[in-house]
């Protein structure tokens, strides 16, 4: 595996804090992702994996820290439990540039399969409806369901849904996709059209950010893997590394369970 670029990061995370209460989940993670880097964050349930991941996108606010987007800085109101972005417009601008895939899917059950793959390139690219179209079908190619183009998401499989919600994501051409477990709600036989489709993203220099608990994907896809433990980084390098020679206790109890789960 390639050792993590040095260019300027898509993604730079420093000293990210992130509470609920008296409840601390994330205690100053540092994470960066440049151009064409796949990042899989690994760890125990309630690590701070998925938090992390929210607090990219905003769609958790973190109460401590800097949070980069293509070398602009994220502007807040000010530090601590009632912070808030400061420029709304700057989180829209930076939000339709990182797109995320979520573990419930999260498709819209009265839309078609193509309608929702289209309706924010329409609605927030402003693309035409037939530019939208053409390269929401060629996306559905891509993911292997362009037959299902027309169909609605519950006359899909979990693996078919998952795929539609990929497809949607890649339609908003982002700089960089954020994966919050993809394949956890999946069966085995679904899981594997998911992770076809990850690693085939992975191969194309995609900037990818992949919460996982899924080690052999994360091994195969990754170029930096960041093990976290009750919210900081415990352990973090390439793969071969990480997997093949964990340095700390902690790691290793986590990923011998891995193997016998």
């Amino acid at each position: 595996m390639i050792q993590q670029s040095s260019s300027q990061p898509v993604i730079s995370l420093r000293s990210i804090h992130k509470s609920y209460d008296d409840l601390e989940v994330l205690r100053g993670v540092d994470v960066r992702a440049c151009e064409g880097d796949v990042i899989s964050l690994i760890g125990s349930s309630g690590s701070g994996k998925s938090t992390l991941l929210r607090c990219i996108n905003m769609l958790e606010i973190c109460q401590h820290g800097e949070i980069r987007f293509c070398g602009e800085t994220v502007r807040w109101s000010e530090d601590g439990p009632d912070r808030v972005p400061a420029d709304k417009a700057q989180v829209v601008r930076m939000r339709t540039q990182l797109s995320m895939v979520f573990q419930s899917f999260n498709l819209w059950a009265h839309m078609s399969v193509l309608k929702n793959v289209i309706e924010a390139p329409v609605t927030v690219l402003k693309l035409k409806r037939g530019e939208a179209i053409d390269e929401a079908m060629a996306l559905l190619e891509k993911v292997g369901i362009a037959d299902k183009a027309n169909v609605y998401p519950a006359q899909l499989s979990g693996g078919q849904q998952q795929r539609a919600a990929i497809a949607r994501a890649l339609a908003m051409r982002p700089r960089a996709l954020l994966f919050d477990e993809p394949t956890s709600a999946l069966d085995p036989e679904l899981e594997q059209e998911v992770v076809k489709v990850i690693r085939q993203l992975a191969g194309e220099g995609r900037t990818m950010i992949l919460v996982t608990h899924d080690m052999k994907l994360a091994r195969d896809v990754s170029n930096h893997v960041v093990f976290l433990n009750q919210g900081i980084i415990e352990e973090e390098g390439p793969p071969e590394t990480v997997f093949g020679s964990p340095k700390t206790e902690r790691l290793q109890k986590f990923l011998r369970a891995s193997v016998t789960a």
